[in-house]
């Protein structure tokens, strides 16, 4: 099983890594290679992650620095769909999501 990054969550982490950049480089780079090691363990243990069922029957999410990893499982692979602070209305989030 590989994990594949999709554009939005791509787009979530540059926006991480450059608040980062601003404050605390270390920071930065101590979350991206937290975020690489949690993406490896989701390869493993795909459902592990809690499920988000009321915004998608397929979403799961795992916790990272205040930060959730959400994503969604196939059978040969998980797509990272968001990496979005968990302190968000995560509702709106994926309701806006879906609208488009």
């Amino acid at each position: 099983m590989r994990y594949v990054i999709a554009k939005e969550a791509t787009q979530d982490l540059e926006e991480i890594l450059d608040y980062f950049l601003s404050r605390n480089i270390d920071a930065g780079e101590r979350f991206a290679q937290e975020f690489n090691k949690k993406c490896q363990y989701l390869t493993q243990f795909p459902n592990i992650g809690r499920s988000y069922a009321a915004f998608d029957p397929n979403l799961r999410g795992i916790p990272i620095d205040g930060y959730i990893i959400f994503y969604r499982v196939f059978e040969d692979s998980i797509v990272i769909v968001r990496v979005i602070n968990g302190y968000r209305d995560l509702k709106s989030i994926f309701t806006d999501v879906d609208d488009e």
